[in-house]
């Protein structure tokens, strides 16, 4: 069977679409990748909180999918909005790879008496305003700067000595195999610098009732309870990259245990929850609760 696979055309992208082809192989698919360019690709100027809209990153690809110009898309889990569209489905999500974000900081402006290394009045790059909310919350003197581009695009910036630091999730690094020597690298732990719904997994998304439902099945990872857990507190609070959300699930010794961040409009900081239960639907519900 033939699969044609969409996906964004970044070196990110592209490593995520030929991972799943090599999967799709192992399975005794045909695949072959088609790039598709994206909103989020071809604006590059404004923040995502300064961009009109939703699934910047998505839309034109879940367009191919409904028109059968492609048979599969590969997206970084994460930027999928938490609403299917008519006719779509995630058909897979494969083993989560690294799920915290990572600072790159240059080397002459660490701070080693500073939260996170950092001067108070540092120049960060993100165009994240979950990332923004969090470092404003600990370091409120911060300058922060938009950054926006692949993610070589966005160290080369650094590199240029356009930032003092930039904050990346570590999944995208790890994938790309880039070397980050000349920078001082700090890996945030999740439970403090809560990532983003779905960080470090891939979504695989076809057509409802297509048969490629049922082949990539084998490609589900066990444990994605979690990842759905994160994603069903983020559509409560009507889910995209423009609300200020972390959530991060664990699942240890039958224990759910799940860290958030909500930077609400009324709120002059970042909120913090971590609850607990043995059970999906209750730790859902307890977050969401703590978010009203």
């Amino acid at each position: 069977m033939k699969v044609t696979i969409g996906t964004r055309g970044s070196d990110l992208a592209l490593w995520q679409a030929n991972h799943v082809s090599a999967l799709l192989t192992q399975l005794g698919l045909e695949p072959k990748i088609h790039i598709i360019s994206t909103k989020g690709d071809q604006i590059q100027h404004l923040g995502f909180d300064k961009m009109e809209g939703k699934g910047f990153f998505t839309k034109e690809i879940e367009e191919a999918l409904l028109n059968k110009t492609i048979d599969l898309a590969v997206h970084s889990h994460k930027d999928l909005e938490t609403t299917q569209p008519e006719g779509l489905t995630i058909a897979a999500v494969p083993e989560r790879s690294f799920v915290e974000d990572t600072l790159l900081i240059r080397k002459e402006c660490v701070n080693p008496s500073g939260k996170f290394l950092l001067h108070a009045n540092a120049n960060v790059g993100t165009s994240s305003v979950r990332r923004k909310a969090q470092l404003t919350h600990y370091l409120p003197q911060l300058n922060i700067i938009d950054l926006r581009g692949n993610v070589p695009t966005r160290i080369q910036k650094l590199r240029n000595e356009q930032y003092d630091a930039i904050v990346l999730a570590k999944a995208g690094m790890m994938r790309l195999q880039l070397d980050l020597s000349e920078f001082h690298i700090i890996d945030l732990t999740p439970s403090e610098f809560v990532p983003a719904p779905a960080q470090g997994a891939l979504a695989l998304q076809t057509r409802v009732n297509d048969p490629l439902v049922d082949l990539l099945n084998p490609l589900n990872h066990t444990d994605n309870i979690c990842i759905e857990i994160e994603r069903n507190v983020l559509r409560s609070l009507g889910g995209g990259c423009q609300v200020p959300f972390g959530a991060y699930c664990e699942h240890k010794d039958g224990v759910f245990i799940l860290h958030t961040m909500y930077k609400s409009s009324k709120s002059p900081s970042a909120q913090y929850h971590l609850l607990r239960s043995e059970n999906a639907e209750e730790v859902t519900e307890m977050a969401i609760s703590k978010l009203k």
